[in-house]
């Protein structure tokens, strides 16, 4: 019997493209069961989103870190971390919410962002209420940049806005770095876990979120009610549980009822002067104001309803007017930092005994008058109204920050004077001082006053008003004067 040889198939071109596009076909099918790539071989993250496996890999990250070295550094900036950490999980749960509901009405979205926003007021309330805090640098450096949890309501740019809020912590991390870089590895070591929070946030930002929330293209339309059964990841703190839902309306067993009211009601609206058929006819006899006894009879005589009084609160009516405490005036010295605060109306104010070391905060402090004498490292203006500061020399820079008519004087030496959110300063400066770098922003009627050799000043404005234009590679700012 004859030998017969199987020649083997030979695989064309066609061939190849159907075989492709039946292994993509599968691929879709496998994906759409593991509720995306990825997610098939831990059951832990079944159903989970990869965007919301990405950020809890940031929690699990960065923002375990800056956790770890808070507790360390343990106080106020223990207690701050754990309210950041709280909005942090606020915001994980809208990133599931997301991911399993379509995108809301902005009403309702407004809604849903309520946790995120208290949270984020929470954290910056506590600095608010710890200004006399050691560590009042890092207060302000996570209180200035929480904001930023607030990229999830800005589209189509939410990556630059976490940057922007990022940045203006970096005026508080650097004096951070510069007080304890030879000092404190461990607050060091804090700066960098907590800036790459936002800087691990930017990339996540971009990769998962680049113009906006991504919202699900599937399932239930988000509403105000909607909460995400979502668990947190194992090891983090569930997030404080939100109001309960408002109780659902009662069935209405008179539905069927009430249309048939209506109809009825419409149908006899639309018998136009037919509908006066059906009224009796009342005689003379019958009516009060031709019949006066009528009017003697018993029986109680019907007005029509009362008009609608707002009901009345069941409190005091007169509740006492709250009003908050008067902070204590401050003038002392309290490690390394003079505190000087909520001093009001005193011309006599003196810090005399000072060292190179000690740095000088002045907080809340209306028309008043502060000298300081010998040489410190830096002075600090914040919140002050009509105060004026004379003092001797400073190494490091004076601050005038969210104050108004405010008047320095410089008797010996400073290299650099800051002014920002600040309306009405006038800086007189010495001799010796002359080489001192001003800097402001946000700020107006600022003026410098230099020393002539009559013993007086001149004084000179600083621009308030700048015009920039593009020069074909880069912007080019110039200061603007107005003419009149």
């Amino acid at each position: 019997m004859p030998c017969t040889e199987v020649m083997p198939k030979l695989w064309t071109v066609v061939d190849m493209e159907r075989l492709v596009e039946r292994l993509e076909k599968a691929v879709e099918r496998l994906e759409t069961v593991c509720q995306g790539p990825g997610m098939c071989g831990d059951g832990s993250s079944k159903g989970v989103a990869q965007y919301v496996q990405a950020f809890d890999g940031l929690l699990a990250g960065p923002v375990a870190e800056y956790i770890k070295i808070s507790k360390e550094v343990g106080g106020d900036v223990q207690k701050h971390a754990e309210m950041v950490h709280a909005g942090l999980m606020s915001e994980r749960a809208l990133l599931v919410m997301a991911s399993q509901h379509q995108q809301p009405t902005e009403n309702a979205f407004s809604s849903l962002l309520k946790p995120i926003s208290e949270h984020i007021q929470v954290v910056q309330n506590f600095r608010e209420k710890n200004r006399g805090s050691k560590l009042f640098n890092h207060l302000s450096a996570v209180s200035e940049s929480i904001p930023a949890l607030g990229w999830v309501a800005m589209a189509p740019k939410p990556g630059p806005y976490v940057k922007e809020m990022t940045d203006a912590a970096m005026f508080y991390t650097n004096r951070i770095l510069k007080e304890y870089k030879d000092v404190d590895k461990k607050q060091v070591d804090w700066v960098k876990a907590y800036l790459s929070i936002w800087t691990e946030l930017q990339a996540y930002i971009k990769e998962f979120h680049t113009t906006g929330l991504t919202w699900s293209k599937t399932g239930p339309v988000a509403t105000e009610g909607t909460k995400s059964p979502s668990a947190p990841p194992a090891g983090a703190a569930p997030p404080p549980p939100g109001p309960p839902p408002p109780p659902a309306p009662a069935p209405s067993s008179s539905s069927a009822d009430d249309a048939a009211s209506r109809s009825a009601l419409f149908a006899q609206i639309n018998r136009g002067e037919g509908i006066t058929s059906g009224l009796r006819h009342v005689s003379d006899d019958m009516k009060t104001h031709k019949n006066p006894a009528l009017k003697n009879q018993g029986g109680p005589v019907r007005s029509g309803p009362k008009p609608f009084t707002a009901p009345k609160p069941a409190c005091n009516a007169n509740p006492a007017p709250k009003t908050s405490p008067k902070a204590p005036a401050l003038l002392e010295l309290e490690g390394k930092k003079w505190r000087v605060e909520n001093q009001e109306n005193a011309t006599n104010l003196v810090i005399s005994d000072t060292e190179l070391k000690q740095v000088a905060y002045v907080f809340k402090c209306t028309n008043s008058t502060l000298q300081i004498k010998g040489k410190i490292n830096s002075i600090t203006l914040d919140n002050c109204k009509k105060l004026g500061l004379v003092f001797d020399d400073v190494v490091g820079i004076v601050e005038i920050i969210n104050s108004r008519d405010i008047k320095v004087q410089v008797m010996g030496k400073v290299p650099t004077i800051s002014i920002n959110k600040t309306d009405g300063c006038h800086v007189y400066l010495s001799k010796n001082s002359l080489d001192c770098e001003i800097v402001s922003a946000k700020s107006s009627e600022m003026n410098v006053l230099i020393p002539t050799e009559g013993g007086d000043f001149t004084e000179f404005p600083v621009p308030e008003q700048f015009k920039t234009v593009w020069n074909g590679q880069k912007l080019v700012t110039t200061v603007t004067e107005i003419a009149g």
